[in-house]
């Protein structure tokens, strides 16, 4: 079975068919997430000590920081999933 990875930045990746959404970590729900996450052990940070400019919000619970745009990988997502449809 063939796992299409999502690179979320900086050498890391993400397994795309788990990941739930995307989004901008700049509202006040989406920094209460994240602190809860990290409370419960399930925050996973990818920024490599950068300012976190997306959340990654995955179907294991998990929530993974990354340093790169939420639009960017966003894009990458999409383009896995173009690939996907493709024959």
């Amino acid at each position: 079975m063939e796992k299409n990875l999502l690179n979320i930045g900086f050498g890391n990746t993400v397994v795309a068919d788990r990941v739930v959404a995307i989004v901008s970590p700049n509202s006040a729900p989406m920094k209460r997430l994240k602190d809860d996450a990290k409370d419960e052990k399930h925050l996973v940070d990818a920024t490599h000590g950068r300012r976190t400019r997306s959340i990654i919000i995955m179907d294991s619970n998990h929530i993974v920081l990354s340093a790169i745009q939420a639009e960017t990988i966003s894009q990458r997502f999409e383009t896995l999933r173009e690939g996907e449809e493709s024959p």
